[in-house]
């Protein structure tokens, strides 16, 4: 089973020459790469939130293998979607499954579900996969998408059960969230609001994150995938979160009276 391309010619270049250029002017060559238990990072389009992205993954050292948990923007049937066998097409080339990985996540909660065509149309995972490939092409990946109804308990499940699978692995296992920050807001307020938002990422603090970014209406859309890999790095051992790059579209475009956020952390 190949999930196809959605995104490429939009998100980010279709022609593999272009995307290699474009993915060596956005990785950082040489940067200090630290062990890592997950990161968060931006899924627009590479020519708005790319730079904050390759800084983040030039910033970690890179495992074998990835549990990719990334916001689903259109209504999915699962709470949590993925795939368990085939590959992901890029312009790059394929991007394997990790079957085993998968069947010990998809074990740890009756709320993750094998569903492929969750994944058909969305970008938000997507745009993650030329920027690991192009750093490690060995690598392997357990894609989930997580919908917007998943409520905290359901979240924190998530989070445990792919500690859990981690841990039944083996291996070393990066763990990846996709998300923006705040959404069509004036710069200054973007600031304020995804601030409050990632010094929760810095606590580790999930149930925080959570119920921050409700009670302050921050539209962040990848929060809920987010505040799982922040329960399962620190089920893992996690320490501590760092601020590697925090960028606005407005530092693009110059419109800084509706911006998205793009924040990119590591967790160690």
């Amino acid at each position: 089973m190949k999930r196809k391309a959605a995104v490429a010619g939009s998100f980010y270049p279709r022609d593999p020459k272009e995307l290699k250029s474009w993915l060596e002017r956005l990785i950082i060559p040489g940067r200090k790469k630290d062990r890592a238990f997950a990161v968060v990072s931006p899924h627009a389009g590479y020519q708005y939130s790319g730079s904050v992205a390759g800084a983040v993954f030039s910033s970690v050292e890179l495992p074998a293998a990835f549990i990719i948990m990334a916001p689903s923007h259109r209504p999915i049937r699962p709470l949590f979607a993925i795939m368990n066998e085939g590959a992901w097409e890029t312009p790059l080339g394929d991007f394997p499954i990790d079957a085993e990985l998968a069947e010990y996540l998809a074990a740890g909660s009756e709320c993750i579900r094998v569903d492929p065509q969750a994944h058909e149309a969305e970008h938000s995972l997507e745009v993650q996969l030329p920027f690991i490939q192009f750093l490690r092409p060995d690598a392997t990946m357990v894609p989930v998408a997580v919908s917007h109804l998943a409520r905290y308990e359901q979240i924190a499940e998530l989070g445990r059960a792919a500690a859990a699978a981690i841990r039944r692995s083996g291996r070393e296992v990066l763990l990846v969230s996709s998300t923006d920050m705040s959404h069509y807001i004036s710069a200054e307020e973007a600031r304020l609001k995804d601030f409050l938002a990632i010094q929760k990422i810095l606590d580790l603090d999930a149930r925080g994150l959570f119920e921050t970014v409700q009670s302050e209406d921050i539209s962040m859309c990848g929060f809920q995938p987010t505040a799982a890999v922040l329960v399962a790095a620190a089920a893992l051992g996690a320490s501590r979160g760092e601020l590697v790059m925090y960028a606005t579209s407005g530092d693009r475009t110059g419109d800084h009276d509706a911006v998205v956020g793009y924040a990119g952390l590591k967790i160690i």
